[in-house]
C-alpha cells in the first residue's frame, strides 16, 4: 500500500524465464498484488514462475494457454486488478528493463488527482535513453513517435512507445477495452483510445535498463513499423470520428477530411501536370487548378492540426 492506495503491478511475459526473476525480484513492498500475465511461453517460464511464487504470495499467476500479444496480457491484469479493487494499476515488461524504485513518480500524480494515467520517458531529463539506446531503436521510436502524437491527439507526449504506465481503477472501469488493439503496438493504441475518453496523461522521466549481452527487447523495430504504422494511421481516422462526430461535433473533423482529400488530389493533378511536363503538353488551368488544391487542403490540414492540438492540451499535465 502506498499513501492508503492500493497498489497492483501487472507485468505481461512471454519466454522471459530467465529475466523474470531480476523483475520479480526488484518489486518493492509498496506494491501489494503482483499479476504475471504469461502468454503461453514455450520456455520454462511457467516453472519459474510457481517457484517464485512460493518465496513471494503477492504473485499471482495468469495464465494464456494460446500466445495473444502484450496487450491483452495487460487488459487481462487491468480487469482482475479492478475486480480485486486496487485503485491503481502499475505495468511493467518482464524483460528487467523498468527499474521500479521510480514507481512512486508514477503513482503521485493518479493520487493527486492530477492524471488518470501516467507513462514513462526515457528522453525526458533524468531519463538515460539519448545516451544509452541503440540508434536503430532510437530512430524507430522517434518515427513512432510522431505518427503517435498525431493519430492520438497528446501532441504534448513523447517516447510513446514506452511500456511504463500506471492508471487509476477509474478509467479502467471507464475505458472500453474491447475496442483496443491487443498485440504488438498495443502502447499506440491504448493512448488513441484513451484520448477518446479524455483520458488525462502525464510523461514523467524514466531511466532505462540495458543490460551488456542481453537480447532484453524481442522487437524487430523497422518490421514492427511496418506492421504497427498502418494500424495507427486507421485508428486516428477512428478517433476523429468517435470524438469528433458522435461524441461532440467539431468542425475540425471536416477541415481533417477536405484537407486530405484537396491534398490527395491535388497531388495527383501536379503528378500529370509534370509527366505532361515531359513532353511540353502542360495546360495552364490544370496547373492552377492543382495549385489551389495543395495550398487549399494544406491550409485546411493544418488547421485543423491547430484545433486538435488545442483541443487537447489540457489533456496532457
Amino acid at each position: 500500500m502506498y499513501k492508503n492506495k492500493k497498489i497492483s503491478l501487472v507485468i505481461p511475459a512471454y519466454n522471459e524465464e530467465k529475466l523474470i526473476i531480476p523483475t520479480l525480484k526488484n518489486v518493492p513492498r509498496l506494491v501489494d498484488r503482483i499479476y504475471v500475465v504469461d502468454d503461453a511461453s514455450k520456455d520454462n517460464m511457467f516453472n519459474v514462475l510457481r517457484v517464485l511464487q512460493k518465496k513471494d504470495k503477492r504473485i499471482k499467476i495468469i495464465k494464456h494457454h494460446k500466445n495473444q500479444g502484450p496487450g491483452i496480457g495487460i487488459i487481462n491484469g487491468y480487469k482482475k486488478s479492478s475486480e480485486e479493487g486496487y485503485d491503481i494499476a502499475v505495468v511493467i515488461g518482464g524483460d528487467n528493463q523498468m527499474d521500479l524504485s521510480e514507481v512512486t513518480k508514477f503513482l503521485n500524480p493518479i493520487i493527486t488527482n492530477e492524471a488518470d494515467y501516467v507513462k514513462g520517458n526515457r528522453f525526458m531529463l533524468g531519463g538515460n535513453a539519448y545516451h544509452d539506446m541503440p540508434l536503430k531503436r532510437f530512430i524507430g521510436n522517434s518515427f513512432l513517435t510522431f505518427l503517435t502524437k498525431f493519430a492520438s491527439g497528446y501532441w504534448k507526449l513523447f517516447d510513446t512507445q514506452d511500456g511504463y504506465t500506471a492508471i487509476s481503477k477509474e478509467m479502467i472501469d471507464k475505458v472500453d477495452w474491447g475496442k483496443a488493439k491487443v498485440g504488438y503496438g498495443y502502447v499506440s493504441d491504448f493512448l488513441i483510445l484513451l484520448n477518446v475518453y479524455n483520458s488525462r496523461i502525464k510523461d514523467v522521466p524514466r531511466k532505462a535498463i540495458y543490460l551488456p549481452g542481453e537480447r532484453q527487447s524481442q522487437i524487430k523495430i523497422f518490421r514492427y513499423i511496418l506492421k504497427v504504422g498502418p494500424r495507427i494511421i486507421k485508428k486516428f481516422f477512428w478517433r476523429l470520428n468517435h470524438k469528433y462526430f458522435f461524441q461532440d461535433f467539431h468542425p475540425l473533423l471536416f477541415m481533417y477530411y477536405f484537407g486530405i482529400l484537396f491534398l490527395t488530389i491535388g497531388t495527383i493533378f501536379a503528378i500529370k501536370i509534370f509527366i505532361n511536363g515531359l513532353t511540353g503538353n502542360v495546360s495552364a488551368n490544370q496547373a492552377i487548378f492543382a495549385s489551389l488544391l495543395l495550398i487549399s487542403g494544406l491550409q485546411f490540414f493544418l488547421f485543423a492540426v491547430f484545433f486538435d492540438m488545442e483541443n487537447n492540451k489540457h489533456l496532457c499535465v
